[in-house]
Order: C-alpha cells, then sequence, then structure tokens
C-alpha cells in the first residue's frame, strides 16, 4: 500500500489519542518506519500490523479500529488528498457510488502502481442498494465498512450498513446491505 494509508493510520491515532500512543503503537507493531512517505509503497503487512497493535494498545478490536479507520479515511484522508475529486464524486451519497469507478480511475492517475478495489452498486430503491466490494487483498471488510459509515457522515445523512455475504462465504467479493 501508498505510504498514505500509513499516515492516515498515524493521522487517526494522533488526532484522537496522542503521539504517545502513536508511538506506543509503533513499537508494538514491530513497524521500523518513524516516517512514511505518502508516494512510497509499503508492504501491506506494515498497515495490518499497525491496525493490530493499534488494537492492543487502544483496547479496542481491530474491527473497531478498521472501522474507525474507514470512518476517518473518507472525512479527513480523502477531503486533504482527494478533495477536489470528493467533490466531483457528485452532491448525494447515491450519485457519489454511481460515480465511484470514475473516482478510482482519477486516483489512478495521482498513484500510478495502486490497485484500487472495485465496487459494483445495485439499487433496491431509492434509498437503498446493494454494494459488492471486489479487492485482492483480504482482511478490508471492517475497513470498507467504516468508510460507508464516513460518506454518510460527508453527506450528512444517517446511513446503516452491514454484510450480506463476502468472502468469509467463500465468495470472492464482501456485499454490504447499504440504506439512507
Amino acid at each position: 500500500m501508498y505510504g498514505i494509508v500509513n499516515k492516515a493510520i498515524e493521522g487517526l491515532v494522533t488526532t484522537n489519542f496522542g503521539e504517545e500512543k502513536w508511538e506506543t503503537i509503533l513499537e508494538e507493531s514491530g513497524v521500523d518506519h518513524d516516517v512514511f512517505s505518502t508516494n512510497e509503497i509499503y508492504d501491506d503487512k506494515i498497515t495490518f500490523d499497525l491496525a493490530i497493535a493499534a488494537s492492543k494498545v487502544l483496547g479496542i478490536s481491530v474491527s473497531d479500529v478498521l472501522i474507525a479507520f474507514g470512518k476517518y479515511w473518507v472525512l479527513t484522508t480523502a477531503k486533504k488528498h482527494y478533495g477536489s475529486l470528493m467533490e466531483t464524486g457528485g452532491e448525494t451519497l447515491r450519485e457519489f457510488f454511481v460515480n465511484l469507478p470514475n473516482f478510482h480511475s482519477r486516483v489512478m492517475l495521482l498513484y500510478p502502481n495502486i490497485q484500487p478495489p472495485e465496487f459494483d452498486v445495485e439499487y433496491i430503491g431509492e434509498q437503498e442498494m446493494k454494494l459488492k466490494y471486489f479487492s485482492h487483498r483480504e482482511g478490508l471488510t471492517d475497513f470498507v465498512h467504516g468508510l460507508i459509515l464516513g460518506l454518510g457522515e460527508a453527506f450528512d445523512i444517517e446511513v446503516n450498513t452491514h454484510l450480506i455475504q463476502g468472502r468469509k462465504d467463500g465468495l470472492p467479493y464482501d456485499e454490504f446491505l447499504v440504506k439512507w
């Protein structure tokens, strides 16, 4: 993953818990990087080691860490680094999900070696959809859950989402039911 991901985890922790907790998480994780370069590619294991260490140090589940990270990514990191792209995504949550493939195509211009996930949207009603999340990376289901919740906050609407089925069921994707 690009360093921007690890920098965002650092931002989440330092903003909400302080620099000292971040230093403890770094030590607990065994990650030997004090600074992450936004445009440098790091092994995915580093990101997962940081999330596991954050869980231990903060006394919350890895699931809760990843959900919080997903929300932070949308509300802070994406706004800071992809602000104009986020704004062109649409004026409503529905429009944003329709335009999500275009968003990732544009992000690929900024990070040429990125392997973004793919999303397939099936609308059930005006304020309900099924969202399929495809990725070569495993273990990010809760992060996507957080992204969806963060998008709800970004559009100032309450979003309810839950995993219908997914990789845990032997599928090549995770499928969420999203209502707002």
